[in-house]
């Protein structure tokens, strides 16, 4: 017999607490996140060759950093002037920023690929910065999409988001030649 059929509804509250929690999300982060990784790429390859594995590991743990910093600042810089976060704001908090991390997962894993499909120094730092930039118009369509936007407003948000990855292209063409 479920939570349902008891008459409790506690299976129906968790889906609709679930449901609430995925037509609020914030992909902020998850934006952020991309253009925090494709800057990571763009500054690791100034820095002349490096082994693949610092570089993923460099993007996972700059992308972890900035988590924390993120919820250290929504934890601490707002709500500590109002009441003391409890555990469940604080997980909360960490959820809501994660997509930061998860945003620095696509163009690591494709550093770690790169090998498979032949590619060079150059040519793996082109294909994360490529990942990183298709994330963050990803990201962007999705929150759109989920605020409810029309058709004609996910498209703007997808435009912005390419032009601002034109920028970061721009930016890596520039500081590496």
């Amino acid at each position: 017999m479920t939570a349902d059929e008891t008459g409790t509804g506690r299976s129906t509250n968790r889906r609709e607490r679930r449901a609430a929690l995925r037509a609020h999300a914030d992909y902020t982060g998850g934006v952020y996140g991309s253009m925090l990784a494709a800057s990571v790429v763009i500054g690791a390859g100034t820095l002349g060759s490096f082994p693949r594995a610092e570089l993923v590991l460099l993007l996972l743990l700059t992308s972890l950093v900035f988590w924390i910093a993120h919820v250290h600042a929504e934890l601490f810089g707002a709500r500590l002037a109002r009441r003391t976060p409890d555990r469940r704001v604080i997980l909360r908090v960490c959820r809501e920023e994660w997509p930061i991390v998860k945003a620095a997962v696509p163009p690591a894993a494709a550093i770690a690929v790169s090998p498979v499909l032949g590619l060079d120094v150059p040519g793996t730092l082109w294909l994360a910065l490529s990942v990183a930039v298709a994330g963050q118009v990803g990201w962007s369509v999705a929150a759109a999409h989920r605020a409810g936007a029309s058709r004609r407003l996910m498209f703007t948000t997808a435009t912005v988001n390419v032009l601002l990855g034109l920028v970061i292209v721009v930016v890596k063409i520039t500081v590496t030649h």
